[in-house]
Parts: structure tokens; C-alpha cells; sequence
């Protein structure tokens, strides 16, 4: 999977520009916040839509124009878009029609299966839960067998298992030989699919490689963070005095904002101290660790 210098806009806005990466077989995460660019890229890359200028080769060819290479692909679009009015298993083997699969209704089958989902599920997909609705897209789009997978922000509306389920299930396909793309705007969920990252920001790519070594250039940026436990002024002064945090901000008793430079280190010995000290933690909040100011200090204003 390969983007050569891609650009898109719609109309006045630009959502992607001069964006080149390679994707390779294996699970990549396709991170940046919300409004980044992260739809548009993968729908150019499912060959929905046209770059304006650059190219795109997926699965042997261009998506948009060999019909070969879209079939080699699996979707999962944020969008809901379901058919309310169907049963899961109806809308997935008809998914395995249009792909003229052998023994649809039992490929359909096989696809729930995949997802943890009753085939025989005798209620339609107009009253299921967000996190149901997902888990049919996710096997609308393996019914197939595509050689890539391509997911946008799969994960939401699961529940904590439903979520280890899913991104275990992403794991053996891409163990298998796939090529998997899930972007996401959760850095600690990027985090449980690997260590292969491609961050979009602004339109823009901010950085590609290892997430550890990303995060910890992330890391690197001033950063903020609420403490509440019982003592959070001799928490406060031993993080101070020991250097893991540069300054700090007694707003009652119990809360503490502490200022640092070193992200890590200080979350490091946050633990420590309390646990030194016989505190206990409460609660543990990044003030400004959004996505938003991690990729605007990445990338600059």
C-alpha cells in the first residue's frame, strides 16, 4: 500500500496535502484527532474517492481504477450507515453476494461468528447497540477474505472486552498475512495495536515509525497534570523537590496541578512516591494531553 505526494480538497478546505507512506503486511495504526485528515485518507485509499493530484496503489493497483484491487480491500467506515430494518445476518450475506462469494449465507455466518456476534440474532439491526452495530461492519467488510483492511476508528462504541476482542482479532489477521489499517484519535488505544504508527495532523504527516519512539518525542513537550489523593500537598512537594515536576498548583487538599517537562518521569515517579509514601491515588489527569496540543506541538502552529 503505497501514497505517493496525495492531496484532496472539497472546495475551499484542504483535507489532505502532498501526503506520501507505505504500508506494509502487518497492523498499522493510523493515528491523528479528530478532523486530521484520517477519513479522507482511507477512503482514498478504498478508492471512493479521487485524488486531486499524487497516486495511490492498494493491493496491486489503483483502487479507483482496477476493480481487482478493490476487491483485495475491506472497509469499515466510520459512519453507521446500516439497514435498519434488516437482520444482521441478511446484511452481511448480502455483503457476500455482492462479492459473488460461494455459499453466502454460511460466509455470512462465518463473518459474525469472527466478531462475537449470533447469527441467528432474530431482531433488526435498527435496535442495536452502537458497539453491535460496529461488530457487523467489522464482518461485512471480512466476509470476503480481503487481503487488506482498512478501519476507521473500529473501535468505538465497544466495551472494554469487546474492545480486547477486537483488537486481538486485528492482531491475527495481520499475523496471517493481511495488511491492516485502523485509525484511531485515542493515543492509549494506538498504543494496544502495535508499535507501526502513521500520525496525521492537520492534513499534514506529522511522523511515521515506531509509536514508542513517537510517543516519547511526545513526551518531551511541557505538560500538565491534576493529581487527587489524600495528601496532595506532601505529594506535590516531594515530586517538586525530587525534580519530576517543575512546579505546581494546591487547589484544595485533596488536588494538585503539577507542571513537568518530562512526561514519563513524572508519571514514573508519581507511582513511586504514592506508593512510597502509603498515598492513595485518586485520580490522574493529563490536563492538556489531547491530541490536539500533542500534534500542534509535533507539528507547530
Amino acid at each position: 500500500m503505497v501514497v505517493n505526494d496525495v492531496s484532496k480538497s472539497f472546495s475551499s478546505l484542504i483535507a489532505v496535502s502532498n501526503v506520501s507512506f507505505s504500508v506494509h503486511q502487518g497492523l498499522t495504526a493510523l493515528l491523528g484527532p479528530n478532523g486530521a485528515g484520517k477519513s479522507t485518507v482511507l477512503r482514498l485509499l478504498s478508492g471512493q474517492i479521487a485524488p486531486d493530484s499524487g497516486s495511490v496503489w492498494v493491493a496491486g493497483g489503483d483502487p479507483r481504477k482496477h476493480a481487482s484491487a478493490r476487491s483485495r480491500i475491506g472497509l469499515v467506515p466510520q459512519q453507521d450507515g446500516v439497514f435498519e430494518h434488516e437482520l444482521a445476518l441478511d446484511v452481511v450475506r448480502l455483503a457476500a453476494l455482492l462479492s459473488q462469494l460461494d455459499e453466502p449465507t454460511q460466509r455470512a455466518r462465518d463473518a459474525l461468528a469472527r466478531v462475537e456476534l449470533d447469527p441467528d440474532i432474530d431482531r433488526p439491526m435498527g435496535s442495536f447497540s452502537k458497539g453491535m452495530r460496529q461488530r457487523v461492519k467489522i464482518a461485512q467488510a471480512l466476509v470476503h477474505e480481503p487481503s487488506v483492511l482498512l478501519l476507521d476508528e473500529p473501535l468505538n462504541g465497544l466495551d472494554p472486552r469487546q474492545r480486547r476482542q477486537t483488537i486481538e482479532l486485528f492482531a491475527n489477521l495481520a499475523a496471517a498475512g493481511r495488511t491492516v489499517l485502523v485509525s484511531s484519535h485515542v493515543l492509549d488505544e494506538v498504543e494496544r495495536f502495535g508499535s507501526d504508527v502513521i500520525v496525521i495532523a492537520q492534513g499534514r504527516l506529522a511522523a511515521q515509525g515506531d509509536f514508542h519512539a513517537i510517543r516519547e518525542l511526545m513526551d518531551d513537550r511541557p505538560t500538565r497534570v491534576r493529581v487527587r489523593c489524600d495528601q496532595a500537598a506532601l505529594l506535590a512537594a516531594e515530586l517538586v523537590a525530587n525534580g519530576a515536576a517543575n512546579g505546581c498548583s494546591i487547589e484544595s487538599e485533596h488536588e494538585v496541578e503539577l507542571r513537568s517537562s518530562d512526561a514519563s518521569r513524572l508519571r514514573r515517579e508519581l507511582v513511586r512516591v504514592a506508593s512510597t509514601r502509603g498515598l492513595r491515588l485518586n485520580e490522574v489527569a493529563p490536563l492538556d494531553d489531547d491530541l490536539e496540543s500533542v500534534f500542534k506541538y509535533l507539528v507547530g502552529p
